[in-house]
């Protein structure tokens, strides 16, 4: 790797992530661990024990930073009642990695809302597309804390919530 690459990725090696055909690495770090994250335009990538996991952004659920602790979270969208999978890494020198997974995750919202079911409790529905614009729209619902996701007067806001937003986004 060209040293003028390396710089620019914030690292001193190359990353040792495999990643679709058609992709390229725009951004890596290795983790103190080991454990090789990268993002391509399309995908994040964490590379451990010689296992890859490729996570499309419109699958990323939150992203975080502790900069006192060098941490970096990265959780997948998940299924309600499921443990949803997450990826911790220490990284002393993130480079570009941190901005790169800002703006993919932020490209991939098509139109988020909150609902409120009682009080400010309430549910987000939130419509996310790769942020290349191909494929289709994913509806995902996210419930504040004591809201139950069983209970029928939800499953009817939520529902009209989804229809509302739908129209919104131009879809019948």
């Amino acid at each position: 790797m060209s040293p003028a690459l390396s710089k620019r990725w914030g690292r001193t090696s190359s990353p040792a992530v495999a990643v679709a055909p058609g992709e390229k690495v725009l951004a890596a770090a290795t983790a103190v661990d080991g454990t090789e994250l990268a993002g391509t335009r399309d995908a994040f990538y964490v590379v451990t024990g010689g296992e890859t996991r490729r996570v499309p952004w419109e699958q990323v659920e939150a992203a975080d930073w502790d900069r006192d602790t060098e941490t970096f979270r990265l959780s997948e969208v998940g299924s309600w009642g499921e443990q949803r999978p997450v990826h911790t890494a220490t990284l002393t020198e993130p480079g570009r990695l941190l901005e790169l997974v800002r703006e993919r995750v932020t490209a991939s919202l098509v139109l988020q809302r909150h609902v409120t079911v009682s009080r400010r409790r309430g549910l987000r529905v939130i419509a996310r597309r790769a942020p290349s614009g191909q494929g289709r729209i994913q509806w995902v619902y996210e419930y504040d804390e004591g809201v139950d996701p069983d209970d029928p007067a939800v499953r009817e806001i939520a529902r009209e919530a989804l229809d509302v937003m739908r129209r919104d986004v131009g879809l019948p």
